[in-house]
């Protein structure tokens, strides 16, 4: 009889790898003296795709403390994201 335990293995190492390859990163919003609280609490609507509560307590935690991460994922899911909030006029960056 054979053993078929090796796929197993290997697809589990598959998975590890691209894992690790795929770290997960923060997409932060930064407080600015420029744009209003509506703008803001908009802007999360409609390019991070936050409910209306949950864009409102982002806006308020930018303007209170600084900063506020507003969605986590990966570079490559994150970077269309922070463009799309950079060309709104707000300040984002990805960190690790």
């Amino acid at each position: 009889m054979r053993n078929y335990t090796a796929p197993e293995v290997l697809e589990q190492e598959v998975v590890e790898t691209v894992v690790k390859d795929e770290a997960v990163k923060a997409l932060l919003l930064y407080n600015d003296d420029f744009n209003t609280f509506d703008f803001v609490t908009e802007s999360l609507i409609k390019v991070c795709k936050h409910d209306a509560v949950q864009a409102e307590q982002c806006t308020y935690l930018v303007h209170y403390t600084g900063k506020c991460v507003v969605k986590n994922g990966t570079f490559k899911k994150l970077k269309p994201l922070c463009e799309a909030l950079l060309e709104r006029g707000l300040s984002a960056r990805i960190e690790d």
